[in-house]
């Protein structure tokens, strides 16, 4: 295997294909990065046996084959190079791998490739195409309240659903609930419904989002689910378990539902946070047309701010985590938000005042008096 490519695309697409490698793996061909070479292109491939990443760039082939490298320390390599060009080959007598660019020149003992575990490929399995735009923006606005504890792996993915006109993705970690729904521009030929790993969804809205591409293709597998953009096949193991029924935990009714300026009180919320250290509660303490945020941390101190709101009715305070509100606060994304409040103990809602499809449901946390 032998071939050149100028060291900006390769330092870019390999920049990409590492962000599949394993960190902890035992299996050490996991740390690497196969690169395969044929047609005049050499794909980068690399999975940590959940997420696998291929990308493909046109090369100048001298010789192909495969070979697997330590996806990292190529990356250093490369980015170290001197000059813009830069020649790869495996040698096979020595057992390595020769990088050379300008006078620099490296040796890197490869890894065993047997190890290297076959990439699931789409087959006849029907292939749906989102805008890259709309599914990138709707991951944005809800992938942080998708559980992180491994112990309830069905809550750390992200419900995806695309029917008609329509994008819906759903997150909770059982504490908090974010719902995005999606006006597309055009429908849709064909359905989707699968639970992604949120990680999954994050790293291919990180990819998507630096390549400007229209559209994504996307087709779930029985247990895998496929992404495809530009050059960039992006494969996923879906989550086990039965995604909640989120429909049955929003309330039907609310005692009180507030329109206020989402930067306003974002702001607010942000500067008061800082003292609600310790699992300290934000408490929003809400009367006759005011709203007072106010957090206290033994040891540390105590700050408060009052704000108008169009509060009416009996005194009401509830208290929040202060990341899962902020959080909440950030992913609506719109200049005015609606409150909806029941009880100091039932949950509280915010949606995007704007009709943009955003819900985002938060359960409180039982004040001490």
């Amino acid at each position: 295997m032998k071939f050149s490519v100028p060291k900006d695309q390769l330092l870019a697409d390999l920049g990409v294909a590492v962000r599949g490698v394993s960190t902890r793996s035992a299996i050490q061909t996991l740390s690497g990065v196969m690169i395969r070479v044929a047609d005049g292109t050499a794909e980068l491939q690399a999975t940590d046996m959940e997420l696998g990443i291929r990308i493909g760039l046109p090369v100048s082939v001298e010789r192909e084959g495969s070979v697997v490298l330590p996806g990292r320390l190529l990356l250093d390599v490369v980015r170290s190079l001197p000059r813009d060009e830069v020649t790869i080959e495996y040698r096979s007598t020595e057992g390595d791998v020769e990088v050379e660019s300008g006078p620099a020149r490296f040796h890197l003992r490869t890894l065993p490739p047997e190890d290297f575990p076959k990439l699931p490929e789409p087959g006849d399995a029907a292939v749906v195409r989102l805008p890259a735009a709309a599914f990138v923006e709707t991951v944005a606005r809800v992938a942080r309240a998708a559980s992180r504890d491994e112990t309830r792996p069905h809550l750390t993915g992200v419900l995806v659903s695309a029917q008609g006109q329509e994008l819906r993705m759903v997150a909770t970690d059982s504490y908090r609930l974010s719902v995005k729904e999606t006006v597309l521009e055009q429908p849709l030929d064909g359905s989707l419904e699968a639970n992604v790993p949120a990680r999954t969804l994050q790293e291919l809205s990180r990819i998507a989002g630096t390549t400007g591409e229209d559209d994504i293709e996307v087709a779930a597998l029985q247990n895998q689910v496929i992404f495809r953009f530009r050059d960039v096949t992006l494969s996923s193991r879906l989550v086990e378990g039965r995604f909640p029924n989120y429909r049955q935990l929003l309330p039907e009714s609310f005692e009180h539902e507030l329109r206020v300026s989402a930067s306003e009180l974002l702001e607010v919320v942000r500067r008061i946070s800082l003292l609600a250290q310790r699992n300290a509660p934000l408490r929003m303490s809400f009367s006759d047309g005011a709203l007072e945020i106010s957090a206290q941390t033994p040891d540390i101190g105590e700050a408060r701010e009052a704000l108008p709101v169009p509060f009416s009715g009996q005194p009401l305070e509830i208290g929040f985590n202060p990341d899962f509100l902020r959080e909440g606060l950030e992913s609506a994304e719109s200049d005015e938000l609606v409150l909806k409040l029941i009880s100091p103990t039932r949950p509280g809602l915010i949606e995007s005042g704007d009709g943009g499809g955003f819900v985002y449901l938060v359960m409180p946390i039982r004040l001490n008096v």
